[in-house]
Order: C-alpha cells, then structure tokens, then sequence
C-alpha cells in the first residue's frame, strides 16, 4: 500500500482491505436485459417496443433514457449469426451435395430469423450491462451537476 504524506493528515492508496459491495452484479443485470426486464428491479418491461426501450420502469422507476446501446447489439448480432451460419453451410456442404440455390433456400431463411430473433435479447443484455457498470448516466450522481470545485479553489 503507498502512502501520500499531505501535511498533517496520511492519505493512503490502492486495497484498503475491505471488500467493497458490488449494488449492481453485472450477471444478473444482463441475464435481467436479455429477459426483457428492468435490470435494477427485474420486474418491469425493458421494450415498449421491438428495439424501442422504454423511458422508464413502470415497477420501479428507473430511467432507461440515458442508455446508449446503438452499435454493439447488431455487431454481436452479426457475429454469432455469422458463425453458426457458416459452421451449418460448411458441415451440411460436406454431408449433401447441395447447388447453390438450394443452400440459398436454407440459409437465407435461417440467417434472417436468427438475426430477428436475437436483436432484442442482445440489446437488452447490452441495456443491462450499461446499467450495471453504471455507464452513460446510470450512475448514483445525475451527469449534469456541476462538479465539486478542487482543493484550493474558493467558491464565491
């Protein structure tokens, strides 16, 4: 542990030994987002609609306006899409000699039900994850507050 000597007072740095409370498991706040449930309460709807969030909880009130989860669903989206769609081509190409249409007519389908059916849960892990790790103004202080003026300064 180091130690900074400020005058009369020691102010110490890193571990303080005590095991510091975690208000918001990140587990469970995602598990919460891909259920489409509030991740503080796990009760309210997360969506009002298909990937629309709702502006707050209506059990406890939280506020969903601050979550910023634009891009990282449809990458993750894509991703898994991408690799279970690839790995069915490729073992289905090896065991059925297929034309090309024919793999057409079977993963294209596929493809665009997976992406429909996941982009929702997706999403709301990522709300849920925000909101754990207390990102883009899901923290305890409001962003916009003013910050508390440093050491030295005088306030008049």
């Amino acid at each position: 542990m180091q130690a900074n000597e400020t005058g009369e007072t020691t102010q110490h740095f890193g571990e303080s030994g005590q095991p510091v409370p975690n208000d918001r498991p990140v587990w469970r706040s995602i598990r919460r987002g891909v259920l489409n449930r509030c991740p503080a309460c796990g009760t309210g709807r997360l969506f009002r609609a298909f990937v629309k969030p709702a502006d707050h909880c209506a059990a406890c009130g939280q506020d969903f306006t601050p979550q910023r989860s634009d891009d990282l669903p449809p990458y993750i989206v894509i991703t898994i899409v991408g690799h279970i769609v690839l790995g069915g081509y490729m073992a289905t190409d090896l065991i059925l000699p297929l034309n090309t249409w024919q793999h057409l007519m079977i993963w294209v389908p596929i493809t665009i039900i997976m992406a429909i059916a996941l982009l929702q849960p997706v999403k709301g892990g990522t709300i849920g994850l925000q909101w754990a790790l207390k990102m883009h103004g899901f923290g305890d202080k409001p962003a916009d507050d003013a910050e508390a003026p440093a050491r030295g300064d005088s306030v008049a």
